[in-house]
C-alpha cells in the first residue's frame, strides 16, 4: 500500500515538473495557416472604368452620323429639285425665244406691209387679178394657215375682206388650232388694206356698205 502511494506521488511530481518546464518555454504555434487562395480575376470589360461615359460618347457619335446623313439626303433632294427647275426654265426660255423670234418676224413683215400701204406700192410678188394673193402678208397668217385657208377655198384678200361676223365665226370654227386669231389679228381689216394696196382701189361693195 505504501509502495503504491509512493508511485502515485512520484508520478504527480513528474507531471508537476513537466508542466513547470513547459511554462518556461515560449509558446510555439504549430498551426500552419492554409495557403492563400487567389481570387478569380474579374473578366475585362471595356466599360468597367467608364461604362456610362463610353455609352454616352457612342450614342453621341451615332446621333451625329444620323444627323449628317439626313442633312446630306436633304441637300441631295434640294439639288435634284434645283436641277429639274433649271432644266424646266431652260425649256421655257427656248420656247420663249422661239416665240419672240416669230413675233419679231411677224412685226417686221407687218411693218413692211404698212410701209407699202402708206407708199401705195403693191408687193412685187403680186401680179395679175386672177392669181392667188400671198395670204402670208396678213399678220397672223403663216405658211400653215395659208395652206389651210387654200384648202377651205380662200386664196385672195378680196374673200377675207368681205367676211362678215358670221363668216368669221364659221372660219374660226374651221380653224380649231388657232381659236380667235381672225378677230385678234384683224384679218378682215388687213385684207381690205392689202387689196386696196394691190389694186389701187377698195372694194366697191364695202364703200357702198359704208
Amino acid at each position: 500500500m505504501i509502495a503504491v502511494v509512493l508511485v502515485i506521488v512520484a508520478a504527480l511530481a513528474a507531471l508537476a515538473g513537466y508542466f513547470v518546464g513547459m511554462r518556461g518555454r515560449p509558446a510555439v504555434n504549430l498551426v500552419v495557416p492554409p495557403p492563400p487562395v487567389a481570387s478569380p480575376a474579374a473578366p475585362f470589360s471595356p466599360g468597367a472604368r467608364g461604362e456610362d461615359g463610353f455609352g454616352s460618347e457612342k450614342a453621341r457619335l451615332i446621333r451625329s452620323r444620323d444627323s449628317e446623313a439626313a442633312m446630306l439626303r436633304a441637300q441631295l433632294v434640294a439639288a435634284d429639285a434645283v436641277s429639274e427647275r433649271s432644266a424646266e426654265f431652260a425649256r421655257e426660255r427656248e420656247q420663249l425665244f422661239r416665240e419672240l423670234a416669230d413675233a419679231r418676224a411677224e412685226t417686221a413683215r407687218y411693218r413692211q406691209v404698212v410701209i407699202d400701204i402708206e407708199t401705195n406700192a403693191p408687193p412685187p410678188i403680186l401680179a395679175g387679178i386672177g392669181e392667188p394673193d400671198d395670204l402670208k402678208l396678213i399678220v397672223g397668217v403663216g405658211p400653215v394657215l395659208e395652206r389651210m385657208l387654200h384648202n377651205l377655198g380662200v386664196t385672195t384678200f378680196r374673200q377675207i375682206a368681205r367676211w362678215t361676223e358670221r363668216d368669221i365665226a364659221e372660219f374660226d370654227a374651221k380653224l380649231p388650232e388657232f381659236p380667235g386669231r381672225i378677230e385678234r389679228d384683224q384679218w378682215v381689216t388687213q385684207a381690205r388694206a392689202l387689196h386696196e394696196s394691190k389694186f389701187g382701189q377698195g372694194l366697191p361693195e364695202l364703200r357702198t356698205r359704208g
